[in-house]
């Protein structure tokens, strides 16, 4: 794979060089490779290792863990999109009697299905896959622990369960589906269910010697679509640029926007560290920006893949090892490096081609009561609305055809905003929810909600 080092300036290139080998020194990883992407092409790439003259580079693969997820998620979507089923379906619908059948696709994408974390002893990544060999081998006689739909309960038999549905609902395995729908029209041609050379072997590193043991590299079966997965720093490059703009032959832009919104109610703690998680996706609030992708580990290996999509950046580190190097976070210090050290570039402003008059009418300030708000309108063809200082609601609009728009974020997300007229066609004022927008704080004469004091504003004596 070529990639345009050069992009990055020589100091960006030594800081994530030196962040990387900090990584792989302290955490005492046999390897660690990491890669940085931006603007949709991959612009560094860089790898230590403990072993002189066998440095891995971005081709070599490492088991990813739980990234998996992110990989059966955007099957599911891809399910939702088709039209085949919707994400409110409970799962009983789609794949009867698994005991979880209450749970809907949604809970399930977003772990709040109710479901445990793991399924029953013995311990799924170190045991073969052949000894929960159906689905109720996965889920156990207690599936559920939780109310459904109540709290984000990370679940790995959960995903094993979309998996199976995706293998319902298309009658084909989940490998070869996933094969079919996204790896192959993705270019990932380095990504697969088992090992291909070259690869990482899988290393447990002793925690008060510095000593290796091997560990296993178990096929998991019914668990395969919550951890299966082999990858490359390069492959994984490829899938962040896809994770942030999307590709029509596999997905919309819209949908994977979609599987980065937050959907889940964090829990107590993630909410103090930023945390949350979306379909498939975990988002997180660290150093100033948000950031969104997936971590994994397996016995032998951890991975990360971390986008920065305000900045236009991706960051992977895979390393083979059991603990050792706190991956997340070097994939997210990766993005700030660059962001920092080389912050976006913004487009050139440019007049917008066309203009609607009737739309640029409403355009300017507008009061709801006495705050004060801005309509613009915005390059999309649509309109945004919000306060002129401080905060406050704020939120952007499609527009229908009908001289109405509807929310599409914020607190107006889904609400219907229109402009009400008075007989002789001025605009009276704008109609948000109930929420009335007038051209002046109560204004004279307008239909403000509970009327205006005839008296008008007046001082104090």
């Amino acid at each position: 794979m070529t990639t345009p080092q050069d992009d990055l300036l020589p100091g960006t290139r030594r800081a994530l060089l030196h962040r990387i080998a900090v990584a792989q020194s302290q955490g005492r990883a046999p390897s660690l490779v990491a890669a940085v992407v931006r603007g949709g092409e991959t612009v560094w790439t860089g790898a230590r290792s403990s072993v002189e003259g066998q440095v891995p580079d971005a081709d070599v693969q490492y088991r990813i863990g739980s990234i998996t997820k992110t990989f059966t998620a955007v099957l599911v979507m891809r399910l939702r999109d088709e039209g085949l089923l919707d994400l409110v379906d409970p799962l009983e619908k789609h794949l009867p009697g698994t005991g979880a059948g209450e749970a809907t696709i949604a809970e399930l994408l977003a772990h709040t299905g109710g479901l445990a974390a793991e399924s029953p002893a013995p311990w799924w990544e170190r045991t073969p896959g052949s000894l929960r060999p159906e689905l109720a081998d996965v889920l156990g006689e207690r599936p559920l622990l939780h109310p459904v739909g109540r709290r984000h309960h990370y679940s790995n038999p959960g995903y094993s369960v979309l998996g199976a549905l995706v293998e319902e609902v298309r009658g084909a395995p989940w490998e070869d589906v996933l094969r079919r729908e996204v790896l192959e029209p993705l270019g990932l041609e380095r990504t697969s269910g088992q090992p291909q050379a070259p690869h990482a072997g899988g290393w447990a590193v002793h925690p008060w010697a510095d000593v290796l043991l091997p560990e296993p590299a178990e096929d998991l079966g019914r668990m395969a679509p919550a951890g299966q997965l082999w990858s490359t720093a390069g492959d994984l490059a490829r899938f962040a640029v896809f994770l942030a703009k999307g590709d029509d032959r596999v997905l919309s832009a819209a949908s994977v926007a979609e599987m980065r919104t937050p959907a889940a109610p964090p829990e107590e703690a993630d909410l103090a560290a930023g945390a949350a998680y979306g379909l498939g996706m975990q988002v997180q609030y660290r150093d100033g920006r948000m950031l969104v992708g997936h971590g994994g580990s397996l016995p032998g290996f951890l991975a990360s893949l971390t986008i920065g999509v305000a900045d236009d950046l991706a960051a992977v580190v895979l390393a083979n090892c059991t603990s050792g190097p706190p991956v997340s976070a070097v994939a997210a210090d990766l993005v700030r490096i660059v962001a920092e050290a080389e912050p976006r570039i913004p487009e050139p402003w440019r007049p917008l081609p066309e203009v609607d008059s009737s739309v640029l009418e409403f355009a300017g300030q507008w009061y709801w009561g006495t705050t004060p708000y801005a309509l613009r309108l915005t390059v999309d063809g649509g309109v945004s609305l919000g306060p002129l200082t401080g905060i406050g609601r704020r939120s952007r609009f499609r527009a229908n055809g009908d001289g109405t728009w509807t929310g599409l974020d914020g607190y107006f997300a889904g609400e219907l905003l229109r402009a009400v007229r008075r007989p002789n066609g001025t605009v009276d004022h704008l109609d948000l929810g109930s929420f009335v927008f007038v051209r002046q704080p109560y204004e004279e004469g307008a239909s403000v909600p509970g009327g205006v004091d005839p008296e008008g504003w007046r001082g104090i004596r």
